[in-house]
């Protein structure tokens, strides 16, 4: 089954409707923008999940020693790097983690696409998935835009990819079909007036997850 992450949660509510509807992944951004959680916030929310879903925290260009210490704070599950992070960041991030204990927490690589040259750049990253984003001139995720599904199809059959850019409930399961990812993203796709729909939420959960991932090369 494909594997979905609502991203952006930040109220009791979205973590209820994330309980009764079950994603693999539940989204929290630390990063500057209007769905940005606190430590502190998250650490609560994150305590009411349910033990089976996961939580990913989303940096952009953050100072090392802060995700670390939110990742400790919190108990997050995955940390997703979403800015121009190099290489060699993500490889001290890893080590830094390793150090405190915290091995097991994954690391995906935000990749944010205009065009193919992406794929050559994924290559140059030691990270568990690579999530990747439509490209939008001073936004890091969130902007509801997408991007050419067939360049994701490209880089899927080499790499763990999660897809995110613009899906909702009514174009991911054509998104999936070309792509062929490990799992679909969403924040805004599942929104109504900025606010997490449960309706769209349960809709984008059930269209994803009819859809058998048609490889088996990335389990």
């Amino acid at each position: 089954m494909i594997g979905v992450k609502i991203c952006g949660l930040k109220r009791i509510e979205d973590i209820e409707y994330i309980n009764q509807h079950k994603p693999l992944f539940a989204g929290f951004v630390f990063a500057k923008s209007r769905r940005q959680v606190t430590k502190e916030g998250a650490g609560v929310l994150i305590q009411m999940l349910c033990p089976k879903i996961k939580s990913v925290g989303v940096f952009v260009d953050e100072d090392i020693e802060r995700v670390v210490d939110i990742v400790k704070h919190v108990k997050l599950d995955c940390v997703q790097l979403h800015g121009n992070e190099p290489p060699q960041y993500v490889s001290e991030i890893s080590r830094l983690l390793r150090m405190q204990g915290l091995g097991r927490i994954e690391i995906w690589k935000g990749m944010r696409v205009k065009d193919k040259g992406f794929i050559g750049e994924m290559d140059k990253y030691d990270v568990d998935a690579f999530l990747l984003d439509a490209y939008s001139e001073g936004c890091y995720g969130g902007s509801g835009k997408s991007f050419d599904w067939e360049l994701a199809s490209i880089a899927s059959k080499k790499h763990k990819v999660i897809l995110a850019g613009g899906l909702t409930p009514k174009n991911v399961a054509k998104a999936i079909r070309i792509a062929d990812p490990f799992a679909v993203d969403v924040s805004s796709g599942v929104e109504t007036n900025g606010v997490k729909d449960e309706g769209k939420i349960a809709g984008f959960i059930d269209v994803s997850q009819m859809y058998l991932r048609c490889s088996t090369k990335k389990s």
